[in-house]
């Protein structure tokens, strides 16, 4: 299953960039095996500052045709990581050949878009810097691929 981090907004280089980058790289070798990957970053931006509704159509473009939605989103659920590690297996197991994470703009998701998500994942009640966001979220994909190979990185 290719998994898709639809983001709105550009991330320059730097330690974040490089964060993202490693895990990722650490997501793909270990998902490999496991039917996970690979992953990759799309970044869509509204230059017209039209607001979310464009987002949302910028984002539903980014989108595979057939992809599991899943949007990050602080109405979402909060998940443990073997929680989150058993959801993207399931996923997979379903057959779906891609999975899109949607990470919003500054004001969030559009309710259309969250209405069509398949799922809502929220990464806590405090609000996180859209760039910290992705690298978190590269970071649990990678996490994920660990717990489900049963490899040591996630300690219980």
């Amino acid at each position: 299953m290719r998994v898709h981090i639809c983001a709105v907004g550009r991330l320059r280089g730097g330690p974040e960039a490089d964060l993202i980058s490693d895990y990722i790289k650490r997501f793909d070798r270990t998902g490999r095996g496991l039917g996970l990957g690979p992953a990759r970053v799309i970044e869509v931006e509204d230059r017209k500052n039209a607001g979310m509704g464009a987002e949302a159509e910028l984002l539903r473009r980014a989108v595979p045709k057939g992809a599991v939605i899943c949007c990050l989103d602080e109405r979402g659920k909060i998940e443990t990581s073997p929680a989150f590690a058993k959801r993207l297996g399931a996923w997979r197991d379903t057959g779906r050949s891609d999975l899109a994470l949607i990470i919003g703009g500054a004001d969030g998701i559009d309710k259309s878009l969250r209405n069509d998500a398949d799922h809502l994942l929220s990464f806590g009640a405090m609000v996180w810097p859209h760039m910290m966001v992705r690298v978190m979220l590269a970071e649990q994909l990678y996490r994920s691929a660990s717990i489900l190979a049963g490899l040591p990185y996630h300690r219980v």
